[in-house]
């Protein structure tokens, strides 16, 4: 199956594409797209890939689906477009950037510029309906995206996850400990950060693990 996503996760990932699952997938999200109000935006639906390619992969940070309110979802984990409000979750995480580096909370919640730093935004769903959280949930996309996370885990070293909240530390399993960092926390969720996700330290423990292991810090 010919999938448009950028060409070194297309190398790696090719095997995913011709499987029943992902055919399955792709009619499911094909009929949904064309019948219903979806984000993201089709062409956007593997943004995270094609802003992050696999080589430039450092940091993976893993959300759960799509914003769903018009004009949020852009295809990368948390963040949304420039000049949209930011999501509780987005300002907590910003808040707890501030707490660990210093950092003033930025105008934008659009985290392309982590991306493009190699900070891989990766839903666990990538398609999702207009106002209805994990519609699209079930469906296939957890089968690729689990595959995404062994496939980084086996054939890249020295990565930093971080997996927010009970759903993402469930793929802890899917990673080599031994040759990559995992992070584990709350969620930033309002519902959950207060337990947790402030105060976790995670992003000064990524860029410590990186400059130990010879890569540039990120620039939160």
């Amino acid at each position: 199956m010919d999938v448009r996503i950028e060409d070194s996760w297309k190398a790696h990932l090719d095997k995913e594409f011709g499987k029943p699952y992902f055919e399955e997938l792709t009619r499911f999200v094909r009929s949904e797209y064309g019948s219903c109000v979806c984000y993201p935006p089709g062409q956007l639906i593997f943004n995270a890939f094609d802003t992050t390619p696999f080589d430039k992969v450092r940091v993976v940070i893993l959300g759960q689906d799509p914003y769903h309110g018009e004009g949020q979802a852009h295809g990368l984990c948390f963040s949304v477009p420039e000049g949209v409000q930011f999501p509780p979750s987005l300002r907590n995480i910003f808040q707890e950037v501030k707490d660990e580096t210093g950092a003033e909370i930025p105008q934008s919640g659009n985290l392309t510029r982590w991306a493009r730093q190699g900070v891989f935004l990766l839903n666990t769903c990538l398609t999702v309906r207009a106002h209805q959280a994990f519609s699209h949930s079930g469906r296939g996309w957890e089968t690729f995206t689990d595959a995404v996370i062994k496939t980084l885990s086996e054939e890249r070293d020295g990565l930093v996850f971080m997996l927010w909240g009970a759903p993402a530390g469930k793929k802890a399993s899917l990673i080599d400990g031994k040759r990559h960092l995992i992070l584990r926390s709350a969620h930033p969720s309002p519902l959950s950060a207060y337990r947790g996700f402030f105060g976790n330290h995670h992003f000064e423990l990524c860029n410590r693990y990186l400059t130990e292991h010879g890569k540039e810090a990120i620039q939160w």
